[in-house]
């Protein structure tokens, strides 16, 4: 049976983690057999999803994350890029060889690890692994999966309050059941605070990841500038390294922008759009990532679906932009969305 439960606030901390400069990962060749390593175990490794480390945004939360543990624990790490077009069997072999290395634990980063992950685990049994935004199922797999909706609904609420135009936008990567829990909870979150008077405007940049919707920034911007012209001041994405193209066409037009997964407004690539940065609808990729590393260093190695979510301080919204506590009630009314749904009072939608 497989055993389900949310992670304590102990490892879990919204936006404590700094995201480091970005830099290039190193790769790995498979070789050997497919049997647990016998040589001196190692510390975390992480596998990038599409757009690698550099999006500013969910790779490079995970990236954050190594790198606390590595700092905590001093050991070897590792963290390796994906490549373009590749296939589950290219993705099997990346995790096959940072576990035959000796790594441990050993992350994929995004959901796209799900069948790689689920041949690999069985392969190497002594070694922990996890996986971001999937459930796998398997005795050694670590299913760390967010609350996208809550965080989403909060920045739904942030975008309410603040819109003048009473239309704001959403533009989602690839149009897939992740993502429109995204989406699902925002259109909540404006129709709930504005009692149905804001209009949401939806686009999704590609059917399929391979097509580029989480690893296209123009597309971003494209779609972004559409949104913009159909009146939308505020504009919310959850498109990955797309959505670098969003903020860049919301500060362009001086319109609103909102970020996801990593604080935005503090970026360094992104430094001349911040002004236009409102908020950031925060997932702790970071956090999950070290709280797998710490289990496992612990000797405590964690299994099964570890969710994380408001009550944890998994999800969150940033308040980083000092802009953000002048919009009249915006404050407050994110304040009284959280406890709502902390307490069970408000239902956020995932569809």
């Amino acid at each position: 049976m497989r055993r389900t439960s949310k992670l304590t606030r102990v490892a879990v901390g919204v936006a404590s983690i700094a995201l480091a400069a970005t830099a290039c990962g190193g790769t790995s060749s498979d070789s050997g057999s497919d049997s647990d390593t016998s040589g001196d175990a190692k510390g975390l490794a992480i596998a990038y999803d599409i757009g690698g480390k550099g999006d500013q945004s969910f790779n490079d939360a995970a990236y954050a994350g190594l790198q606390k543990a590595q700092k905590e624990f001093g050991y070897q790490t590792d963290d390796v890029e994906p490549t373009e077009g590749e296939t589950d069997a290219d993705k099997e072999q990346r995790l096959s060889s940072l576990a035959r290395q000796g790594y441990n634990p050993v992350i994929g980063v995004g959901f796209a690890y799900g069948p790689a992950m689920e041949a690999v685990a069985k392969k190497y049994p002594k070694t922990t692994f996890g996986i971001v935004d999937s459930v796998v199922e398997g005795s050694n797999v670590a299913s760390l999966v967010f609350a996208e909706e809550q965080a989403s609904y909060l920045a739904g609420v942030a975008a309410a309050k603040a819109t003048k135009s009473n239309t704001v936008g959403f533009v989602g990567g690839v149009d897939i059941p992740l993502i429109h829990k995204f989406e699902a909870g925002y259109k909540q979150g404006v129709q709930d605070t504005s009692g149905g008077k804001v209009k949401v405007v939806s686009q999704y940049l590609t059917q399929t990841a391979e097509e580029g919707g989480f690893s296209s920034p123009d597309k971003g911007k494209a779609a972004a500038e559409g949104q913009i012209e159909k009146k939308a001041d505020v504009v919310y994405q959850a498109a990955g390294l797309s959505g670098q193209g969003v903020i860049e066409a919301a500060a362009k037009a001086k319109v609103w922008a909102i970020g996801v997964d990593s604080d935005q407004y503090k970026q360094a690539a992104l430094a001349n759009y911040k002004n236009y940065i409102l908020t950031s609808a925060l997932k702790d990729v970071g956090g999950a990532v070290y709280a797998l590393a710490k289990s496992v260093h612990d000797d405590k190695p964690l299994t099964g679906t570890q969710t994380f979510d408001l009550k944890v301080n998994g999800v969150g919204l940033s308040e980083s932009n000092p802009e953000f506590a002048k919009i009249s009630g915006l404050s407050d009314a994110v304040a009284k969305a959280k406890e709502g749904i902390i307490d069970g009072s408000i239902k956020v939608k995932t569809e």
